[in-house]
């Protein structure tokens, strides 16, 4: 690469006192260079794609590896190790086709959809929760995380007595603050649990999307080993609890500040979820790629062995496609066009159940706590400028009591059962 049209560095910072909007300088570059070099904050260069028109192309060219996963740029040990076997998220070609055929078929609309009444039990019973509680709460602690993490600790077959520590070691290996170190034990104890609950799964098989991954793969004479499902569990933790925790949360915020668009969420929440994930577009920093072969991008010829940094938020505020992008409106049609989920062979796998999560988390919340506001001053807020998952820190909320209590559900401890073989039969 030539020295000559180098930005300074990657946009990482967000305008002053604009939490919602991605970093000015993605406009001017989709105006002026919209594929341009940059330096990254773990010292690597690469193209930086800032276009819709763009992203799309790169995200759905399978000459463009995804094996520094999305963080090689931005944490220093992410993806410089070989690729390990059933790394979903880098893997490419065959071997990425072979898991996530598996996997998919765990999140088909129907199935989602058949989860639906089981969501919202989920949702009723954190808001019971929250709600007795004298009048105040964080968002995030008491809301936003637990539910996330109950969802795909349950998708999982995760034991009640580990999943906090799912939590914190996931939110451990997101955060470019951690030590190397840190890093490294976060993730070597998550791996070592999860081997040791699919050993005990290939014996004793229990209703879960795991188990029936095993069973799958044995009767097509295809098995998933220990260490691919091990390490594809991994992915799906990361990505299914802290993205759409984040999401439930700085969507409240976002709500909050815009009063007038909570009638749009409940009149039509598909259509304004997909809204929110477009505006907000919490995977901050862009998805890398790595070129395999020469390839023409917008107006450059990118060589193979160059890196790009496909940037997500960039093309979900690109006026050419949303127009008034840096504007909130639930009721846009376009939204569901967006890349917050991503694009192409490597797009989210969970996004049809992250679509109900929020659409249940939201509703229920605004429906039942209408008078729900912020605690604090939104200046005193602190948010996640240093993770790859952007959100709020903590969220203090307050309500004018009495609030509607209770739902009706259960204890969030003394859930029903998960609704797996008896209201997804149909779809076997």
């Amino acid at each position: 690469m030539t020295e000559t049209s180098r930005v300074s560095a990657l946009p990482v910072t967000r305008p002053p006192g604009c939490p919602f909007d991605p970093p000015a300088a993605y406009a001017t570059l989709r105006a002026t260079e919209p594929v341009v070099e940059v330096r990254c904050p773990t010292g690597i260069d690469a193209w930086l794609v800032t276009r819709y028109a763009d992203v799309r192309a790169v995200l759905a060219d399978r000459t463009m590896s995804s094996r520094g996963a999305a963080s090689l740029h931005i944490l220093p040990n992410a993806g410089r190790d070989p690729v390990q076997p059933g790394s979903v998220i880098q893997l490419d070609g065959k071997d990425h086709s072979r898991l996530r055929k598996m996997v998919i078929a765990e999140f088909t609309v129907r199935r989602v959809e058949a989860m639906r009444d089981y969501v919202q039990a989920v949702v009723d019973s954190h808001l019971d929760a929250m709600l007795a509680q004298p009048g105040s709460a964080d968002l995030v602690r008491d809301f936003a995380s637990p539910i996330t993490l109950l969802m795909i600790s349950e998708l999982l077959g995760v034991p009640p007595g580990y999943r906090r520590q799912f939590q914190r070691m996931s939110t451990t290996l997101l955060s470019s603050d951690t030590t190397p170190a840190e890093t490294q034990q976060a993730t070597i104890g998550l791996l070592t649990y999860l081997a040791e609950l699919f050993a005990d799964k290939q014996i004793n098989p229990q209703d879960d999307v795991f188990s029936r991954m095993i069973v799958r793969g044995e009767a097509d004479n295809d098995p998933l080993t220990i260490a691919e499902m091990a390490m594809l569990a991994l992915n799906l933790v990361v990505a299914g609890h802290e993205a759409t925790a984040n999401m439930i949360a700085l969507s409240t915020l976002a709500l909050l500040e815009h009063p007038a668009q909570r009638d749009v969420l409940l009149e039509a929440p598909q259509r304004a979820i997909d809204e929110l994930l477009r505006y907000l577009s919490v995977v901050q920093f862009g998805v890398l790629r790595y070129a395999t072969t020469d390839v023409l991008v917008g107006e450059r010829m990118v060589k193979a062995g160059e890196w790009l940094v496909a940037a997500l938020n960039s093309a979900n505020h690109d006026e050419q496609v949303f127009p008034h992008a840096d504007d909130m409106d639930l009721s846009r049609a376009a939204s569901r066009s967006h890349v917050a989920f991503g694009f192409g062979a490597h797009k989210c796998l969970g996004e049809q159940f992250a679509r109900v999560e929020l659409q249940e988390a939201l509703t229920l919340l605004f429906r039942r706590v209408p008078s729900l506001r912020l605690a604090v001053p939104r200046e005193e807020l602190e948010y996640k400028d240093n993770t790859l998952v952007y959100g709020v820190r903590r969220l203090p909320v307050a309500w004018d009591e009495p609030a509607e209590i209770p739902s009706g559900t259960t204890d969030p401890g003394e859930l029903m059962p998960f609704p797996q073989a008896d209201r997804l039969a149909a779809d076997n």
